[in-house]
């Protein structure tokens, strides 16, 4: 388990020969992306998921608890192809909002979500109550 203060890393090749599923840092290996600021990262999907559905600001409050985060829209989406099995049909936050892709004041109280029936990604209301799935990005290094 890392902390803020402590974020481990993961050479990429170590990362590249994992397998779906595989055991990473207190969950399991689902794939490697590259985030906006350019930086690849393995991730890890925990198993642990709240009881109940969550605000957008609750979800995100409740995977920082784990020492984990909401899933961007890119890592949803891995996820959905990827352990599509592991998610109920319905409704997921995702760590994006939308004011980041407009840059618009007024869309700052819209979050992404993905369904995880079929894949598909839309913006909602961050009051809106939905379910919540925590992951870590372990930083890959060459």
């Amino acid at each position: 388990m890392t902390t803020t203060t402590e974020k481990k890393s993961l050479q990429l090749a170590v990362a590249a020969a994992l397998a779906l599923g595989a055991p990473l840092e207190g969950g399991t290996f689902q794939g490697i992306v590259t985030l906006r600021d350019g930086t690849h990262v393995a991730v890890s999907l925990l198993a642990d998921k709240p009881g109940t559905r969550l605000s957008h600001g609750d979800a995100k409050a409740w995977a920082e608890g784990l020492d984990a985060e909401l899933p961007t829209r890119p890592v949803a989406a891995m996820l959905y192809a990827n352990a599509k099995a592991q998610f109920e049909p319905d409704w997921y936050w995702t760590a994006d909002t939308l004011d980041q892709d407009t840059g618009r004041k007024s869309d700052a109280s819209y979050a992404w979500g993905c369904y995880f029936g079929y894949g598909y990604q839309n913006y909602y209301r961050k009051s809106y109550e939905g379910l919540a799935v925590a992951v870590r990005l372990i930083p890959l290094t060459a």
